[in-house]
């Protein structure tokens, strides 16, 4: 199973932030944001421009971070802004998306993106627009809401809804899946990641055991270096996986899904968070250092509005 709320998981934080303004001249202004660092994010924010803060946010603090939702691998094979989030007519045809919003593991700016803009997304046209009357955060919150439980978000391998404000909590309706669990207070510090993977291939002839090791352990097939294969972390466990072999091994009774939500390793047959799998399969890798330079003045600060 995967970690508790209120656990580190090694490797990289990314998350999808709520912040609620605190001057009284911009009365219950909110912004949704990406960050992969929770406190320097607001520092940033309630510096300005000059200090990496969003323009939206410029100028109008102080801004708390209220809410936080935690735990995206950032590396989720196969999806697509366009193809899961699934763009409307109308206005929704003025969102030009940048090629960087289009590339496959993106699901944490993609799920920023839909909190943004729910009025472009497809599977959001059940929210509805902001009620009249509807403070933008209980809109925001609604949204939340609806998001975690519709498709994709719902599958996806989220650790936690954190509520940083005691005072800002209010319930979700509908609550959030089982698999998401809520959490309170800061999150918890980063746990370190190594900064090595193992090698499938020597520069020696190949034993028999290191040619098992570098095909894969359900179609049999060769794990080229760049595919970052995923293994169980049980110990003594032999599994090797291409991602998209093991995501249909765990998905052969949920044939209609894209993304796993947990299985039965193959081999040792414990019982596996998808999640977990991706995490621990892409620790110290070049993408896990390309995902922090994600945050500054990225491309949703771009948009217009």
């Amino acid at each position: 199973m995967g970690p508790a709320g209120g656990t580190a998981r090694p490797g990289c934080f990314f998350g999808v932030y709520l912040l609620y303004c605190l001057n009284p001249r911009h009365p219950g202004r909110v912004y949704v944001g990406f960050t992969v660092n929770p406190a320097r994010r607001v520092q940033q924010h309630n510096g300005g421009r000059k200090k990496g803060g969003a323009w939206r946010t410029s100028g109008r603090g102080p801004w708390e971070m209220v809410l936080i939702v935690h735990g995206f691998p950032s590396a989720v094979a196969a999806l697509r802004v366009r193809k899961e989030m699934g763009m409307r007519g109308g206005r929704a045809g003025a969102w030009a998306l940048p090629r960087a919003a289009l590339k496959p593991g993106t699901p944490c700016l993609q799920f920023e993106w839909a909190w943004q803009h729910p009025h472009a997304s497809r599977r959001l046209a059940h929210v509805g627009p902001r009620l009249r009357g509807e403070a933008a955060f209980a809109f925001h919150l609604r949204v939340l809401a609806h998001m975690l439980r519709a498709p994709p978000w719902a599958r996806l391998p989220l650790t936690t809804v954190r509520w940083l404000r005691a005072d800002f909590r209010r319930d979700l309706c509908p609550p959030p899946p089982p698999h998401v669990p809520l959490a309170f207070g800061p999150p918890p510090p980063r746990a370190p990641a190594p900064r090595h993977r193992a090698v499938p291939f020597a520069d020696s002839e190949p034993t028999q055991d290191q040619d098992a090791k570098a095909r894969c352990t359900l179609c049999t097939r060769a794990l080229q270096d760049e595919e970052h294969p995923l293994c169980c972390p049980h110990p003594v466990c032999p599994l090797r996986a291409h991602v998209i072999c093991l995501a249909e091994e765990f998905l052969q009774e949920e044939p209609e899904q894209l993304l796993p939500l947990e299985g039965q390793c193959p081999a040792c047959k414990n019982s596996l968070l998808w999640g977990d799998l991706i995490w621990l399969g892409r620790m110290g890798t070049e993408e896990e250092d390309d995902d922090l330079e994600l945050e500054e003045e990225h491309w949703t600060d771009m948009l217009e509005i």
